[in-house]
């Protein structure tokens, strides 16, 4: 891929979705409900095999049993089931196969329209309706062509039946030698909790911000407030730890615009999502991102968060 390739995916604040849709049989009425995902998730779509049915004793009523794709067996989750549809079938039905947090799944579908680049300022957060449903794993929606298109959170459907998949923990505890200030950005509620939690166990304050807009707002104004009283921007923050996928502004997009300013440059960032693979890895270190952690390693993104400051202090005062 060419530089002008990457710099277009990495750091301008837009991604590509892979549009698919499932359709609806309600009380003799059919209608088509549309769903989108982050193609960097997908791997492949295929045709839906033949025989798969809801597994008996399964965590959740959606999941279909395993089928072979290749070397790969992988499980199937009737997504329909998961929201609460009632998916009219039909003879020629999709699998997406998509790989999260290096884990592989199909997500089965009626089928598959195109890929779309949009900007994520083109996200917006679900309406109340949306977000009060019982699925909860909207994450916003995007208007195409006069449809509107709900976004979904595949890491939190696998989190839900795989709960062990939501935080991996290796039992080491890290903790800072002094307190340190983190500005922790990301759009999910149960996340921020999360990064919270354990970044406040290990000896740092907390900053929580919802989107990279709202934490670029923010670390303007406290960049702007410490000039006026003499000082730097790291004598208030320490280190920056940034989603990818968020609404507004991207994580590629507030690192490259942090590593872009005078005054920010100099604050470490963190990259920490499930879109770090290493197809992807190059996308982050477009932007100057200082490191790249794969959720869902909370634990160990503590440890190098630590080790990047004070990496950053020792060049500091050398």
């Amino acid at each position: 891929m060419a530089d002008n390739e990457i710099l277009l995916d990495a750091g301008t604040n837009e991604f590509e979705i892979i549009e698919f849709y499932i359709n609806e049989s309600d009380c003799g009425q059919h209608h088509r409900d549309y769903f989108g995902i982050n193609v960097a998730k997908v791997l492949e779509v295929v045709e839906a095999p033949a025989g798969l049915e809801a597994a008996e004793g399964a965590p959740h009523p959606s999941y279909l049993g395993t089928m072979s794709l290749r070397d790969i067996i992988l499980p199937v989750i009737d997504l329909s089931v998961w929201l609460g549809l009632e998916r009219k079938e039909s003879e020629f039905e999709l699998i997406v196969v998509t790989e999260i947090n290096n884990m592989v799944t199909g997500f089965l579908v009626s089928g598959v329209t195109q890929i779309h680049r949009i900007g994520w300022a083109d996200l917006k957060m679900p309406n109340k309706y949306i977000a009060d449903m019982d699925t909860n794993c909207i994450t916003g929606t995007v208007d195409l062509d006069g449809r509107f298109v709900l976004m979904i959170d595949l890491e939190r459907i696998l989190g839900e039946l795989d709960p062990e998949m939501a935080e991996r923990n290796d039992g080491t505890v890290y903790s800072a030698p002094e307190s340190y200030t983190a500005v922790l950005v990301d759009d999910s509620a149960s996340v921020r909790a999360l990064l919270n939690k354990n970044f406040e166990a290990a000896n740092f304050e907390v900053q929580l911000y919802k989107n990279g807009l709202e934490a670029w707002e923010a670390l303007q104004n406290i960049n702007n407030q410490a000039k006026d009283d003499g000082k730097s921007i790291t004598d208030h923050i320490d280190v920056v730890v940034s989603d990818i996928e968020m609404p507004q502004m991207d994580g590629y997009t507030l690192t490259r615009n942090i590593k872009e300013h005078a005054d920010l440059k100099n604050l470490p960032v963190i990259l920490f999502s499930s879109l770090i693979t290493k197809g992807l890895f190059h996308k982050g270190e477009a932007v100057k991102a200082d490191d790249q952690i794969t959720k869902p390693e909370f634990n160990e993104l503590t440890g190098r968060a630590i080790s990047l400051i004070e990496k950053y202090q020792q060049k500091q005062f050398s």
